[in-house]
């Protein structure tokens, strides 16, 4: 009977991959799956989910201003034209490089859990989990105050300047694009019963359609005030009362005090390095130092006569994360609730200690995150921008899962993030709720350096595939010697099946998820192995932007996902 289920699941799979492997080579240059070419210029670049994103970024370099002035331009674009990815409503993680004092800074602007709500409600009715949807996994949305932090340790252009686009665009409305209309075409099933939702997302009864010019008015009445009046309008004014009052209206224990103390936190990027590569990530309460982990114990194997796409490329990667993301079940948190071992956990001799566990012939059944004591001793967008000046800005925001919690507060247009959902309920664990507490994070903005110089700003949304997404494209670039846009174009792997901090135990081996493009031969040889493998899901293998910064020629190699709907632009 196991004989028959395997080899059914091997036609299968044969099958579904057969085109692809088969695939010609379409294009005068390049991989055979790339679509595009890397976009080159000197004096500046923006790589962006959305064009009309893009395009504001380019118009406000184009004006005087920097690099961190079009990011926050391109992201308030991206908060109207992608709501279900995005918004005021939702978090923000950003790394600058500033050319001036040639060193990179982080910000978290993420929010924290309701000082009223407790670990014993959220327990109540036996809830092993926070709810996906409504108003308990609302946490403060950071969003905004990153837009003025950013804006005013480094900013040029004024804030009304900078926002008009988004304004502009909210209120005189744009074509709704492919992405955003897939999206909205679940929104009536969704939150389609709550009366806002109807009023500010489906004014004529139904969710815009593709091609369809949409208007959120209240939007753009709430982007105006922000930008006349600046973050306290959101945190301390009429727009955190009107979150107060309608939270307390529906069952909701986000208040006035919880927006009222929000603070975004300055701190320092954190790295290891990769094969004359440094890479670096923000500390937790997000997921960045999974990503070097991953590389750390990757680069104990030599991929130098490793194929890319092989099977033992897929296998070397699949344990490597599998044994990160045991890690990041257990001890990622916010740091303010939790000591969490940063340093030993992306420590070189500890990634030597994690490959050690890869047995090179078969899946390994099961793994558990580090010991503490061993370790003492040894949906969302994502956007870069890079200016004349050598500024440059890798910039993630979110609202965690599309239309985030589905509450839209009366009158200010946009959709509050579910980002407690990542919280555990499970008691004693780092990352286990409580007031006013950080939950962990999955978006997270990355950089590289060479030689103590900016190489390249990139992220990969995509929730908790983001760690994934990013390894894959270092290792695309680094091992494989592909261009950062074949680096984004190359099928993906995905595996699911780890331990999560929500609390969720591991599935043991789990499943790895392939896009199209990897050969039979691989596949047959994973499922030897002792893996599951299944064909991906189109749009979960997130979403890639790009820039690298050619110092010799001082010329920026822009990147964009095929997989969205955006693309890279410079002049």
């Amino acid at each position: 009977m196991k004989k028959n289920i395997f080899f059914c699941s091997l036609l299968i799979l044969l099958s579904f991959f057969f085109c692809s492997f088969l695939q010609a080579q379409d294009r005068l240059t390049g991989k055979s799956f790339a679509t595009r070419s890397v976009v080159m210029a000197q004096h500046g670049m923006a790589c962006t989910s959305q064009p009309l994103a893009t395009a504001a970024a380019i118009d406000v370099l184009k004006k005087g201003g920097n690099a961190i002035d079009a990011a926050v331009a391109a992201n308030a674009v991206l908060g109207v034209t992608d709501p279900e990815m995005n918004g005021i409503g939702g978090d923000l993680f950003a790394i600058v490089y500033d050319a001036k004092t040639k060193k990179l800074y982080g910000l978290n602007a993420s929010g924290r859990s309701p000082y009223n709500l407790t670990l014993d409600i959220l327990k109540q009715n036996g809830k092993q989990f926070i709810p996906f949807s409504g108003p308990l996994p609302v946490s403060v949305p950071g969003c905004v105050d990153g837009w003025f932090q950013l804006h005013g340790k480094f900013g040029k252009l004024p804030m009304t300047d900078i926002l008009s686009y988004a304004i502009n665009y909210a209120r005189n409305g744009f074509p709704v694009a492919d992405e955003a209309a897939f999206e909205y075409a679940h929104l009536k099933d969704l939150y389609g019963k709550n009366p806002n939702v109807q009023r500010v997302f489906m004014p004529n009864g139904a969710a815009p359609k593709r091609g369809e010019v949409f208007k959120n008015p209240q939007l753009a009445n709430s982007l105006e005030k922000i930008a006349i009046g600046g973050r306290d309008v959101f945190y301390k004014g009429n727009i955190a009362k009107t979150i107060d009052g309608f939270m307390k209206k529906n069952g909701g224990y986000l208040s006035y005090k919880d927006l009222a103390d929000h603070k975004s936190e300055w701190l320092d990027p954190v790295s290891t390095t990769y094969r004359g590569y440094r890479v670096w990530e923000l500390p937790p309460n997000g997921q960045g130092i999974t990503v070097l982990q991953m590389l750390n114990i990757l680069e104990n194997f030599d991929f130098s006569k490793v194929p890319f796409g092989s099977a033992e490329h897929i296998h070397l990667f699949t344990e490597a994360k599998r044994l990160a993301y045991e890690d990041r079940a257990k001890y990622y948190a916010d740091p303010a609730f939790a000591k969490i071992p940063v340093d030993e956990l992306i420590s070189k001799s500890y990634g030597i200690e994690r490959a050690k566990l890869i047995n090179m012939q078969k899946a390994s059944p099961y793994f558990t995150a580090g010991d503490d004591k061993a370790l003492k001793g040894g949906e969302t967008v994502y956007l870069t921008v890079a200016d004349d000046e050598g500024n440059m800005v890798s910039l993630i925001q979110s609202n965690f899962a599309a239309f985030g919690s589905g509450m839209v507060p009366d009158s200010l247009g946009f959709f509050l993030q579910n980002r407690g959902y990542l919280f555990s309920l499970q008691e004693g664990q780092n990352n286990t709720y409580a007031p006013h507490k950080r939950p962990f994070h999955t978006i997270i903005p990355a950089f590289v350096t060479k030689d103590n110089q900016p190489y390249m700003s990139f992220g990969v949304m995509g929730g908790g595939f983001q760690p994934e997404g990013q390894v894959q494209v270092l290792m695309n670039i680094i091992d494989f010697g592909m261009t950062i846009q074949e680096a984004g174009d190359a099928p993906r792997i995905e595996h699911e099946g780890s331990s999560e901090p929500t609390g969720k135990a591991s599935e043991g081996v789990g499943t790895i998820y392939l896009e199209s493009g990897f050969s039979p031969e691989s596949i047959r040889s994973l499922l030897q192995m002792g893996y599951k493998v299944a064909a991906g899901t189109p749009g979960e293998f997130g979403g890639y932007q790009c820039i690298k910064f050619d110092a010799k020629q001082h010329v920026y190699h822009g990147a964009s996902d095929p997989r969205k709907d955006g693309m890279a632009a410079g002049y």
